[in-house]
């Protein structure tokens, strides 16, 4: 980050801080957020976190969690934080169409802007960036921040905590984007006292009885399987939303069981929504999901995991992505 000197300087003296993150917060959004907060907290700083939606469930058990601002349920009071805010903090996002309506809020104002994310192609909107595609998480580089700013004595059990949360989920418990700098930090952090194993049974052993049968369903009846591709598709319908009254986090993690296959190399789930059909993609080894979504269905994200969207019908955005296979039929066959 450049100009690091000049954001320590400005973090020196108390400030009114709104810290933000994407819509349909993940762990990384949820652990990033959280562990800037009670840093900046610790350290006199009026902080306020808003996301644009809500978090899932699995993650209520974060500390401060229930203090998180949705913008969609109090629009009102998450902009009037916006607006009086001193400095902003940009996390895990790259862009503010992520932030959806949040973005038209924060474009205009004056305030300080800081960006610290490692999805690809930053747009160019604040004042201070920290951006590394290569970072497993981005609370990966919340600790590269911290030790920027000369506060790694501020990494207690607490953010400590929140951090490790990030790189779990972001990493699919070090299945994924891992390096020897990541594993360097986790030592970090279990001799800081944070318990990986504790963290992780909050995680992911909280899962109701109605998303684990969302997820027999899913893989009984609407899993389909292209061997010549070495793809795999789930889809939801409408009527399987209703049916099983799915809410938001119910299908979080749920196309990764795709990659559980051995001959599967890329994993699709498509989903249908009232007034749009989403796509979630994920991927094993050099094969980039993040082009696809990027190119075909108005998304992005990471080279292994990334995500988009269709206007048209779920039968046809289906059908469409089948259609584009045979492009990538031998990047396919290398793998």
């Amino acid at each position: 980050m450049e100009n690091i000197k000049e954001l320590k300087n400005l973090l020196s003296i108390p400030k009114d801080i709104a810290i933000t993150s994407h819509r349909n917060p993940d762990g990384d959004a949820i652990g990033s957020s959280l562990a800037v907060y009670h840093f900046l907290k610790r350290h006199g700083h009026s902080v306020s976190v808003i996301f644009p939606s809500e978090y899932p469930d699995n993650f209520a058990w974060m500390p401060d969690a229930d203090k998180i601002l949705i913008h969609d349920i109090e629009p009102e009071d998450a902009n009037n934080v916006l607006k009086r805010a001193d400095i902003i903090f940009a996390l895990d996002y790259n862009a503010l169409d992520r932030v959806d309506k949040m973005g038209e809020v924060i474009a205009p104002l004056k305030s300080t802007k800081v960006l610290i994310d490692h999805h690809l192609y930053p747009e160019n909107f604040a004042d201070f960036v920290l951006s590394d595609t290569t970072a497993s998480s981005t609370c990966e580089l919340i600790y590269d921040f911290l030790e920027m700013l000369d506060e790694k004595k501020g990494i207690d059990i607490t953010v400590g905590e929140c951090m490790m949360t990030g790189i779990l989920t972001d990493t699919g418990s070090f299945k994924y984007s891992t390096s020897p700098k990541l594993f360097r930090i986790v030592a970090d952090l279990l001799e800081r006292g944070v318990d990986d194993y504790v963290i992780q049974d909050l995680i992911f052993n909280s899962l109701t009885e109605k998303q684990l049968r969302i997820l027999g369903h899913v893989l009984d009846n609407r899993m389909e399987i292209l061997n010549d591709y070495k793809t795999g598709i789930f889809t939801l319908t409408k009527k399987d939303y209703e049916h099983f009254d799915i809410q938001r986090g119910d299908t979080e993690g749920i196309v990764n069981y795709l990659l559980m296959l051995k001959n599967v190399k890329v994993a699709v789930f498509i989903h249908e929504q009232p007034t749009i059909v989403k796509i979630s993609m994920r991927s094993k080894g050099d094969f980039s999901v993040q082009e696809i979504c990027r190119k075909y269905f108005r998304g992005g994200g990471h080279k292994n995991a990334s995500g988009g969207a269709s206007y048209s019908s779920l039968s046809a955005t289906v059908n469409k992505f089948k259609k584009l296979l045979p492009d990538y039929k031998a990047q396919l066959d290398a793998l």
